[in-house]
């Protein structure tokens, strides 16, 4: 039975999440995601959509966008078909790289924003890969308090004061206090580590990767499509420890 039309956001605001189809990793390193967010400045232009935050991770995304001209689902669709075609031009793949429907939840209210808001900039922190909230690369969190590139700062720092050194004070603290938020929860899945993907290999009968290399290609792509449809391995690190190129990798159903 198809779903029905998403309920529509009295506050026009939303925290959405779009990750990669079966889970699998989105970004395979930082190009692709300074990409990925040039891609949503430059849509942000065009829609009128307003940025409130977002965090990059490395099989899904967190945004905290406010529609305006155009509906949220064309936005996203919008900015997802982009990347995708610049993502397949560069990895020499095709077909889907999103998950076909989006997450998403209205935010309706000052309190639940602030929240979202700190859910998104602690995701890397309570994925474990950061101890500080504010250390992190790949979110919008340090847009409140240094340069701002793309994200709509007012609105949010009003919520604590109409001071701005008040309110960017605040702001600081709240990023940083330990919760319990859970907003579109999303299992984090940790990384294979190298060493657990050459026994996962020993144990398919590989001891070694020139065993691999030497296969015929339909027993050869039979193993590569096993680990890939394993949780916490990257294409990239599939490459490095088989000495197969990722394109190769990429094309394996």
């Amino acid at each position: 039975m198809p779903r029905g039309p998403r309920r529509k956001s009295g506050s026009g605001i939303y925290h959405i999440m779009v990750r990669g189809i079966n889970r699998q990793t989105i970004f395979e390193d930082d190009e692709d995601k300074k990409r990925f967010l040039e891609t949503l400045k430059k849509y942000k232009e065009i829609c009128n959509y307003q940025i409130y935050g977002y965090c990059l991770m490395d099989n899904h995304v967190h945004l905290l966008l406010r529609e305006t001209d155009e509906s949220i689902s064309e936005a996203i669709k919008r900015i997802s078909s982009s990347y995708v075609y610049w993502y397949n031009m560069k990895y020499e793949r095709s077909g889907h790289l999103f998950q076909g429907r989006f997450k998403g939840e209205n935010v309706e209210n000052a309190a639940y924003f602030l929240t979202v808001l700190r859910y998104i900039h602690q995701n890397p922190v309570k994925a474990g890969l950061a101890n500080n909230t504010f250390a992190t690369k790949w979110t919008s969190i340090t847009e409140y308090t240094q340069q701002v590139h793309m994200v709509d700062i007012d609105f949010g720092l009003d919520l604590f004061s109409t001071d701005r050194n008040k309110a960017k004070r605040l702001y600081i603290e709240y990023m940083q206090q330990p919760n319990d938020d859970q907003c579109l929860e999303d299992t984090f899945i940790d990384k294979k580590s190298d060493d657990e993907i050459r026994e996962i290999l020993f144990q398919l009968g590989i001891p070694n990767k020139s065993i691999l290399q030497k296969m015929n290609r339909k027993n050869r792509n039979d193993i590569l499509a096993k680990l890939k449809a394993m949780n916490g391995i990257s294409l990239r690190q599939l490459s490095r420890i088989t000495g197969i190129s990722k394109s190769v990798i990429h094309r394996v159903d």
